[in-house]
């Protein structure tokens, strides 16, 4: 049997290896670490933990793998950093995948931590969360009578995702509200079409909405303009309410679409000398021309925010609705290869900046003509759009409860655009 001593040397020797990179992919010569206090102080805090882990191992009340203690310590690590840092271990990394393919099991919304609290961004809409009312900053207090008090991203997404026909019973705090709601809901296949409801609103003005940027977002987006070019659109109407991002590339080549090529879309800032600050510039020039209004609200996130800024920056067009929720913040995913199978680290790495060097981490992009909606008149202007979009999957007498409902931030864009059209044309 292995001395104490000898275990310890083997763990301690463990942690070098994987501080050294050889569990991942080994630092290039020009980033390794000068010899002298840092790797001393490096050393000796990697001792701390062999330390710990070798007490933990040996007298903690239940018996535990040194598999289970190292995972620990590393979720651990980087739950500390911030809420979107994580550890991915194999089912997480896939499931990861799976969403940016555009079609997952849940209920569809997308989370985060603000304030402390495990908040919606925005609900996808279609799925059980939208159905059920379920809206941006809405705060989720448990999930199947488990409180989230404290908890991390990745656990509250595992706890939410499940089998298709179970069900989930979330325990929610409106963004207006003064007393808690128990919202009970089947999980469904989650597929997500990005680009929806295109069509002339009259007088010219075309409407596109853009739900999330996935893999083909930015060319369906280029179809639908291409196609209402052809029915005498003269402006355009951007709907990125409640759009929490996805993919960036995605996200720059929509905004590119309307700004003179070259332009820059996006930057990044990183540490100094941890991360090279990369600037995204327009690739292609289609719509540059075209009087534009981009409706934004508090769900929109990440790279709708990214498109927003760029539009505003560059005073490509107006800026219609609410501040935004104010997620800018890279999370590079590192994958960590394994003798089972791929793990994974998503970490925070930079964070997005306006063209004119504007943060958007937990500030968010300040329309240019704001129109409030208190919860429910949005809830209802959401149930008349979608209505419009797909009137097949709703009964006529639900259809007829909403015709009413006036979307006050869509009309003053059209109005707005209208305006500008007249002026244009006259002599």
């Amino acid at each position: 049997m292995l001395r104490e001593v000898d275990v310890k040397v083997r763990i301690f020797y463990l942690l070098l290896l994987v501080a050294g990179g050889l569990y991942g992919a080994p630092l290039r010569a020009e980033e390794e670490l000068p010899l002298g206090v840092v790797h001393e102080e490096a050393f000796q805090k990697m001792e701390l933990l062999a330390q710990v882990l070798l007490q933990v191992r040996k007298h903690y009340v239940d018996e535990l793998s040194y598999e289970d203690l190292l995972q620990g310590a590393i979720r651990g690590m980087l739950g500390e950093l911030d809420p979107h840092s994580a550890f991915l271990d194999q089912e997480e990394y896939q499931n990861l995948l799976d969403e940016a393919s555009g079609s997952y099991g849940g209920i569809g919304i997308q989370i985060g931590i603000r304030d402390n609290t495990l908040t919606v961004i925005a609900p996808i809409e279609g799925t059980p969360a939208f159905r059920a009312g379920v809206q941006s900053g809405d705060r989720i207090l448990s999930i199947d009578g488990e409180s989230t008090s404290g908890i991390a991203l990745r656990e509250a997404v595992k706890l939410l995702r499940g089998e298709e026909g179970t069900s989930v019973r979330l325990t929610i705090m409106g963004r207006d509200a003064t007393e808690e709601e128990d919202i009970e809901m089947i999980r469904e296949r989650i597929a997500v079409t990005s680009v929806k409801g295109a069509r002339i609103l009259g007088n010219g003005i075309g409407y596109v909405r853009i739900t999330q940027f996935d893999s083909q977002t930015a060319a369906s987006f280029r179809e639908a303009l291409e196609d209402l070019e052809r029915q005498g659109m003269e402006a355009l109407i951007l709907d990125l309410r409640s759009n929490p991002g996805g993919l960036l590339q995605q996200a720059i080549r929509t905004a590119g679409i309307f700004l003179e090529e070259g332009l820059t879309v996006v930057s990044t800032r990183g540490r100094e000398g941890a991360n090279r600050n990369l600037t995204f510039g327009a690739e292609s020039s289609v719509f540059v021309d075209m009087p534009l209004v981009v409706m934004v609200n508090r769900g929109s996130a990440s790279g709708s925010e990214i498109v927003a800024g760029a539009i505003q920056d560059h005073g490509r067009g107006i800026l219609i609705g609410e501040k935004t929720y104010g997620k800018a913040s890279v999370q590079t995913v590192l994958r960590m290869g394994q003798a089972d199978g791929d793990a994974a680290i998503r970490l925070t790495t930079a964070q997005y900046v306006t063209p004119n060097g504007r943060q958007i981490q937990d500030i968010g992009i300040h329309p240019d003509i704001e129109i409030p909606l208190e919860r429910e008149e949005w809830r209802r202007v959401q149930m008349r759009r979608s209505h419009l979009e797909s009137p097949e999957n709703y009964p006529d007498d639900v259809v007829a409860e909403y015709a009413d409902v006036e979307d006050r931030q869509l009309q003053r864009a059209q109005d707005l655009l209208e305006a500008l059209l007249i002026l244009q044309k006259k002599p």
